[in-house]
């Protein structure tokens, strides 16, 4: 006759012997996971260690039964030992008592219907302009949305009423059953797991626990915001579910075009017309930037596309630390009305003057007409 020897208990699941019964469970649960046989479709070898690792919980989990076998091992099972025969590896089944649902959650059952679920996020678009960009803007929006019931706050039952307990899994949310050679246990369909069913859903919201309503909310839109900006206002979304808080509101900007200013990044650019007179003698002008009126200098002999900087007169950068800048482009404008005066004096300039701005240009390739 051939002696089988079997593996020690607690070398099975990974324990020291002083192990308390929390840490012999968590053990379990651990390789029971990871060893369970709808893990392991068709791998016998897996089938066997979930046995063995499942008859190595059955006697550690139980005081009585883990005192024998600390004191005799093995052979504490043993047929005519006193404590009755090891559940062995041949004869192995599971415990009855012992909730695989609890284990196997996302084999067998998920218990989201339980747990309190937040609102969803709202997303809404706003057009904005560009010195609600510079200064910031507070504006008032009208939204139709989700929000929990004040007939039933949110229970979705009907005031006066209290909900029954689940026919088909007598309260307790879960139904059992049996999938090849073990039993387990899943959310009860009727109830979806609650254990309560609502005979009397609430007329108002029709057991849904939320309404329709239109709100108007006060909004911040803070100076730097640009095109795509998401502005976030918290609780100001979905109504939540069995007591779950409500979702955020997020505003995303949507930056119009501006007549004058072109916005890049945090600066603005924008093009400014001279006279003649004032790009050969140059002076002080007065521009617009997006505070109001400025002045600034035109240098003699300016030319056309010449560029100049305001420090500081762009937009807020978001996160603060400054502004960026307004860069001013220049376009001379010769006079609308030339009179023969005029003329003459422009005659006498271009004889004291004779310049070609046009001889720098190299034409190469290009023949004469």
């Amino acid at each position: 006759m051939t002696t089988v020897t079997k593996e020690d208990y607690y070398k099975i699941l990974g324990v020291d012997k002083k192990a308390d019964e929390k840490e012999i469970k968590k053990a379990f649960r651990r390789l029971a996971r990871k060893y369970h046989p709808d893990v392991n479709p068709g791998d016998k070898a897996a089938e066997q260690r979930f046995k063995e690792i499942n008859e190595a919980y059955e006697i550690l989990s139980n005081s009585k039964k883990r005192a024998d076998y600390d004191r005799f091992g093995h052979a504490a099972f043993e047929p005519g030992f006193g404590t009755g025969p090891s559940p062995g590896y041949e004869g192995f089944e599971f415990q009855r008592g012992f909730d695989f649902g609890d284990i196997f959650g996302d084999l067998f059952s998920r218990r989201a219907e339980r747990v309190p679920v937040g609102g969803e996020d709202i997303t809404y678009s706003m057009d904005i302009s560009l010195e609600d960009a510079v200064f910031g803007t507070s504006p008032r929006i009208t939204l139709n949305k989700e929000v929990s019931c004040s007939t039933c706050n949110g229970t979705g039952i009907q005031p006066g009423t209290s909900p029954q307990t689940c026919p088909d899994c007598k309260g307790t949310g879960q139904i059992t059953g049996t999938k090849g050679f073990f039993s387990f246990s899943q959310p009860c369909p009727k109830c979806r797991g609650k254990g309560k069913t609502n005979i009397t859903p609430c007329r108002t919201c029709t057991g849904s626990g939320r309404t329709l309503k239109v709100e108007t909310i006060s909004v911040n839109i803070p100076p730097g915001a640009e095109d795509g900006s998401k502005v976030r206002v918290a609780g100001k979304g979905g109504a939540g579910e069995r007591g779950g808080p409500p979702g955020d509101l997020y505003i995303i900007t949507r930056m119009k075009p501006h007549p004058f200013f072109e916005r890049k990044a945090d600066d603005l650019y924008c093009e400014i017309p001279i006279s003649m007179s004032e790009a050969v003698l140059g002076g002080k002008i007065d521009i617009p930037t997006i505070d109001g009126m400025a002045s600034m200098i035109i240098p003699p002999g300016t030319n056309s596309g010449q560029k100049f900087r305001l420090k500081g007169k762009g937009v807020p950068h978001i996160r603060g630390g400054g502004r960026g800048d307004q860069y001013c482009s220049i376009r001379i404008v010769g006079p609308k009305v030339l009179d023969e005066k005029t003329k003459e004096l422009f005659k006498e300039l271009s004889r004291i003057h004779p310049e070609n701005p046009r001889a720098s240009i190299t034409y190469r390739g290009l023949r004469r007409s």
